[in-house]
C-alpha cells in the first residue's frame, strides 16, 4: 500500500487491543473508571496501531511512485529528518535525525519520498540497526544507485527511564553502499551533514 497518513482504525482490532490495555492497566493497580483513565486504552490502542502502520505501508512502491530519469550523478544528501520508533524490547519509544544521501545513476527521486521511506522502517517495532540497514537496502535496491549512506542519531528511553538511566547518551548508527564505500566519499557526505 502506498503512504498515507493513518488515521482509520479497525473496529476489531481496536477493540481487542483496547481490552488488553485495560487489564494491563488494572494489573498495574489502577482502576480503569476512574475519570482520567475511562477512555486511555481505547487511546492506548489507536495510538499502538498509528505507532506502527509502517507494518501495513510499502516503501518500495512509494520510492517507484516519485521516480525520475535524470542524468545528474551528484550527491543528494536529505539531512536531518526527524524519526520516532519504538524499541521492540521494552515497547519505549527511541528518536532522533537520519540523514540520507544517494548518488543517481539515471534516476533520481522525489526528495520527499526519503523521508517517508524513513517513517515506514520507523513505524514498527525496531531496533536502531535494523532500521538503519532497511533504509538503506531498500534505496539501494528500488533506485539502483551509484551508491547510498544512511546515518542515524537517536536517544533511546529504554537507557534514558530505565536500566543505566543515563540521560544524555546518543546512538549513531551508519551504513554505506557502492561509491560511499570510498572513504573520500564517505567523508564528504559526512562533512556535509555535520558529522
Amino acid at each position: 500500500m502506498p503512504y498515507k497518513s493513518f488515521e482509520e482504525y479497525s473496529d476489531e482490532i481496536t477493540d481487542g487491543i483496547t481490552n488488553q490495555y485495560k487489564n494491563i492497566i488494572e494489573d498495574l493497580g489502577e482502576d480503569t473508571q476512574r475519570e482520567g483513565l475511562v477512555k486511555t486504552p481505547e487511546r492506548a490502542a489507536k495510538a499502538m496501531q498509528f505507532l506502527t502502520q509502517g507494518y501495513d505501508q510499502d516503501p518500495v512502491e512509494i520510492l517507484k511512485g516519485a521516480m525520475f530519469e535524470e542524468s545528474y550523478n551528484e550527491m543528494v544528501i536529505v539531512k536531518d529528518i526527524e524519526l520516532y520508533s519504538l524499541c521492540e524490547h521494552h515497547i519505549l519509544p527511541f528518536f532522533g535525525k537520519a540523514h540520507i544521501a544517494y548518488i543517481p545513476n539515471g534516476h533520481i527521486v522525489g526528495l520527499s519520498k526519503l523521508p517517508r521511506v524513513v517513517d515506514v522502517f520507523a513505524r514498527r517495532l525496531q531496533v536502531q540497526e535494523r532500521l538503519t540497514k532497511q533504509i538503506l537496502d531498500c534505496i539501494n535496491d528500488t533506485l539502483k544507485p551509484q551508491g547510498v549512506a544512511v546515518v542515524i542519531e537517536a536517544s533511546h528511553m529504554c537507557m534514558m527511564m530505565r536500566g543505566v538511566q543515563k540521560q544524555n547518551s546518543v546512538t549513531t548508527t551508519s551504513g554505506f553502499r557502492g561509491q560511499f564505500e570510498k572513504n573520500e566519499t564517505r567523508n564528504e557526505f559526512l562533512k556535509l551533514v555535520g558529522k
